[in-house]
């Protein structure tokens, strides 16, 4: 997708909000960003460059949410594809399970539109979170091939979060995960992060650091860019801004 087109669905999806008619709890939620990279996993889509983002949220009163998002990426026409776009829907409950434990349970599609991948780029997993007080678990599980790796149905990525409130509104987020690909343990890996955010009525810049330790194969990592040969998942600095609104 274009930023033009992005930009123009954002636009749209502003002008339409106010028309929508919801329940008075019902919550709807709009956001676009800008990012020097866009990291998923600790892995670039974006081929280490910037990348445009756009989506919506609308969370109803018993709990349940649905939601879409898309991105710029690069990673699919790198591999020989045919898309520069990618689209995620998703929907699930969240609500408090006991004092102070939440649960968070859905479903997220990943869809690039005409990918043209010999196994379809497109991805859909189950997820699973607890949340308690500023930490979250979540494994998330694909019920489909994972992002074009073949028979790699059943992968499973496990994440431990957290978000401390530093003071002054700023906000620290430490993270860690493991991404295993079914049947192709060449590419299961470790990604960290620690992001440093804050909110200024809306607009959220924030700084990232991301590492992972990706396996080489034959001497070349394991996540190389086919347009150049970067190692996409090394270790870099991602500056973002973001509006919420």
């Amino acid at each position: 997708m274009k930023k033009s087109l992005i930009s123009l669905a954002v636009a749209t999806l502003a002008c339409a909000a106010p028309s929508i008619s919801f329940a008075a709890d019902t919550t709807v939620a709009f956001n676009a960003a800008v990012a020097s990279d866009y990291r998923y996993r600790g892995i670039s889509q974006s081929r280490l460059k910037p990348a445009v983002s756009a989506g919506v949220d609308v969370g109803l009163p018993n709990g349940v949410y649905v939601g879409a998002w898309a991105s710029s990426i690069k990673w699919i026409k790198d591999a020989g594809g045919d898309a520069s776009a990618e689209i995620d829907v998703y929907g699930g409950w969240k609500g408090e399970v006991s004092p102070g434990l939440t649960l968070d349970v859905g479903a997220l599609t990943y869809q690039y539109p005409s990918n043209k991948l010999a196994v379809s780029a497109n991805t859909t997993e189950i997820y699973g979170a607890l949340s308690f007080d500023v930490y979250t678990l979540k494994y998330s599980h694909s019920v489909t091939n994972l992002f074009g790796f073949a028979d790699s149905k059943n992968s499973g990525y496990l994440d431990l979060s957290a978000t401390f409130d530093a003071g002054n509104g700023v906000m620290v987020a430490p993270h860690v995960g493991y991404q295993k690909v079914s049947h192709n343990g060449d590419f299961s890996y470790t990604d960290v992060s620690l992001t440093v955010s804050k909110d200024y009525s809306g607009f959220v810049p924030s700084l990232a650091l991301v590492a992972t330790d990706t396996k080489s194969i034959g001497g070349v990592k394991a996540y190389a860019s086919p347009a150049n040969g970067k190692n996409l998942g090394k270790t870099a600095l991602v500056l973002g801004l973001k509006y919420n609104f």
